[in-house]
């Protein structure tokens, strides 16, 4: 029996190292959770809500309503606005006509002070020969002095018309930029209206209902309640930074979800953190102190999975197990490579892999 054991101890050896060498392909962690896009709820406009459309984890299809908002001073609103738009459409074609009206008036006063000069060269002649009065005189010289002063009020009144069609006599209405501010302001007014119903942003579970009820007054920017994503779900694990060696994105991975023992979910490495996960805690660790000690450091990883419509329903938090299949076994121990040779052991090694 001795003789036995003697024999079959150098077989389990071989068999036991031929594992340790070729095996540890596999990264496993178990600080693993199931992670979704996740949503609080909110509009930018203010006001008593009307209705909650939805109850607490009902599930939602993208721009299914949520809730709405009493939309009554808001449709008033909008009418104020459209109202606003005809107005400002008619006074800018009343310019446009009041500038047509000033240039014929301008003509016209024109004509009269070509008239009126004529006129007061004549009376002139006829005083410098003593044939007029110079009351004649006066009063053709006063017409004249009136007619040139008619014609430049009127070109400052056509001048202050210009400036109101921004320069332009021919602008078109939609052009001129009171036009484009009461249509934007029109838009402005339908674009809070159509914000008064809030649609789901994606396909989801709606959560935390209850904290909302009609009669509320919500305010702009004001969280509703949650939506969890159904069709967008990955796992985030936090290996340790020595169990990253040779993980890359594109490695195949396979999840066990604790919930669901023997269920099996398949995914890639999607992204590895630039960064530990310490490095963005609230409170970073100080390592220039006396008292410092090393700790391992935990690299978040992002898991993309694939989950079937009929399969098991991933929530978030969940916890789970990753396993990734690097494609690099463990190779010989540091200090056998180092004894016979670690480039050609690290060689042989590559080639089994």
């Amino acid at each position: 029996m001795r003789l036995v054991l003697f024999a079959l101890l150098p077989i389990v050896l071989l068999v036991g190292g031929y594992f340790y060498v070729t095996g540890g392909a596999v990264m496993s962690s178990d600080n693993a959770y199931v992670q979704a896009d996740k949503v609080a709820v909110s509009t930018d406009v203010s006001g008593i809500v009307k209705a909650v459309d939805v109850r607490d984890n009902q599930t939602v299809a993208k721009g299914d309503l949520l809730f709405e908002l009493d939309d009554l001073p808001f449709r008033l609103a909008l009418t104020r606005a459209q109202a606003n738009l005809a107005m400002v459409r008619d006074q800018i074609e009343a310019l446009k006509a009041s500038y047509r009206d000033m240039q014929a008036q301008i003509e016209q006063a024109k004509a009269d002070v070509a008239f009126y000069t004529r006129e007061f060269d004549r009376q002139q002649a006829l005083v410098a020969r003593n044939v007029a009065s110079e009351q004649a005189f006066d009063s053709a010289r006063h017409n004249l002095q009136v007619s040139q002063q008619k014609v430049a009020s009127l070109q400052q009144q056509l001048a202050g018309i210009a400036a109101n069609l921004n320069q332009n006599p021919d602008i078109e209405v939609e052009d001129h930029p009171r036009y484009v501010d009461a249509v934007a302001q029109r838009d402005e007014a339908a674009r809070q209206l159509s914000h008064t119903q809030v649609r789901a942003p994606f396909a989801g579970i709606v959560t935390n209902v209850p904290s909302l009820q009609p009669g509320q007054y919500l305010a702009a920017a004001t969280p509703a309640f949650s939506v969890v994503a159904t069709d967008h779900v990955w796992v985030e694990s936090s290996p340790k930074e020595t169990e990253l060696t040779h993980v890359a994105p594109g490695q195949p991975v396979t999840v066990t979800v604790d919930t669901y023992p023997g269920a099996e979910w398949h995914g890639t490495v999607d992204s590895i953190s630039p960064a530990s996960g310490a490095t963005f805690s609230l409170l970073p660790a100080q390592n220039t102190s006396g008292n410092w000690v090393k700790v391992v450091q935990r690299i978040p990883i992002r898991v993309r999975i694939e989950t079937p419509p009929d399969g098991p329903r991933l929530r978030v938090g969940m916890s789970v197990t990753v396993d990734v299949d690097t494609g690099h076994p463990r190779g010989w121990p540091s200090f056998v490579r180092n004894l016979f040779g670690g480039t050609a052991l690290a060689a042989g090694g590559a080639s089994r892999g």
